[in-house]
């Protein structure tokens, strides 16, 4: 009888542990394969949350986060912690999710074992090295050194093999991302108290359309923030509309929408929420406000157009498909097409019901049968 394979699975910030846990849920549950843990703590308090909600228990805790520590200084600490359980673990794979600096550091700290690196969500480009940043060089250090591509759509895979990556390693598989959005909210429907923290909200803003905001990228600190804020006080002048916001703990968020938007009565700056209140907030809103890449591809999961304010996507499947608009973080371009999804029903149904391109809730088991052959 065959061994199982050892899978390490790397991952640090709470979106990647929104992207992975279907998959250790499926590596888990499959005598194929001895599945192991490592978390390296880059974010803290959020990754716990996913942690408890998804009832994955890590084998490893680096705890790297220190207060103001510098990329370069993160990049060491992962690169050094995540080397020394490898060594310890001697994995058959390590399996990374998307493009942070723990993934990036736990391809190369592989690379520099020879244990084969398996990408998920491989492929995203958006061929700007600042837009992104850092993620945008992140992902590109991890394609050369991956063994098993796990592209979301065509168009990753594509650039995965312009790129010149072996095309035999690449494989579309969907993003996890999907399963995860799928499976919390079978759990929200079976289990309504695991976010009923909106519940208040929702009784203070019945009978508006919600509208959800999440923004929080480092490309769009200082102006962008600020022309971000401008629109969404623009916005909340409607009194058929109400905003909620939860507001990214970095000052550089925080400071600006706090100054800009407090007090405002149909605009609600809330703490960040934990991935079942998030869930629900996508679901409960008319259509979402973002900078963020996942809800790019949860949001239409769920029919709600996403207005992306970005200057460039790494998603262009979205936009292609119909499902997002770039709008970048011009207050009066912001302003503009969110009204135009309020006023003009035909153009708001035609996001709303247009193909996802991101997924079918079956990502996690098509990856796990790749690793298996």
């Amino acid at each position: 009888m065959q061994a199982a394979q050892r899978i390490l699975t790397i991952f640090g910030t709470r979106p990647e542990a929104i992207k992975l846990f279907p998959l250790v849920h499926a590596l888990e549950g499959d005598s194929r394969f001895a599945s192991r843990v490592c978390v390296t703590g880059q974010h803290r308090g959020m990754l716990d949350q996913v942690l408890a909600i998804s009832g994955v228990v890590p084998d490893h805790d680096l705890a790297v986060m220190q207060p103001d520590q510098t990329l370069d200084a993160l990049t060491a600490r992962l690169l050094v912690g995540i080397g020394k359980v490898l060594d310890e673990e001697r994995p058959d794979w390590v399996v990374v999710q998307g493009d942070t600096a723990t993934a990036m550091a736990g391809a190369l700290a592989a690379y520099y074992r020879k244990i084969p690196v398996c990408h998920v969500e491989a492929g995203l480009r958006s061929g700007n090295i600042h837009h992104p940043w850092p993620e945008e060089i992140n992902r590109r250090i991890i394609g050369p050194i991956a063994a098993l591509h796990c592209a979301p759509t065509e168009t990753a895979a594509r650039a995965l093999r312009a790129e010149t990556i072996d095309p035999a390693t690449v494989h579309v598989t969907g993003n996890t991302v999907i399963d995860a959005l799928f499976w919390i909210t079978d759990r929200i429907a079976r289990e309504p108290a695991l976010a009923g923290g909106l519940a208040e909200l929702e009784r203070r803003f019945a009978g508006k359309r919600i509208i959800g905001v999440t923004s929080h990228r480092r490309e769009n600190f200082g102006q962008g923030m600020q022309s971000i804020a401008d629109a969404i006080r623009r916005i909340a002048v409607r009194p058929d509309i109400a905003l909620i916001y939860p507001v990214h703990l970095n000052p550089n968020v925080r400071s600006v929408m706090d100054r800009e938007l407090a007090g405002l009565d149909n605009v609600a700056l809330i703490e960040p929420l934990d991935y079942p209140h998030f869930a629900h907030l996508i679901g409960m809103s008319h259509l979402m406000l973002t900078d963020s890449g996942g809800v790019q591809e949860e949001a239409p999961a769920l029919g709600k157009p996403v207005l992306v304010m970005r200057e460039t996507t790494e998603r262009p499947e979205g936009v292609e498909a119909g499902t997002a608009r770039l709008v970048g973080t011009d207050a009066d371009a912001i302003v503009a097409e969110t009204f135009r999804l309020l006023d003009d029903d035909a153009a708001y149904a035609a996001m709303a019901r247009a193909h996802n391109p991101f997924g079918d809730g079956k990502s996690a088991a098509r990856i796990a049968e790749l690793l298996a052959r």
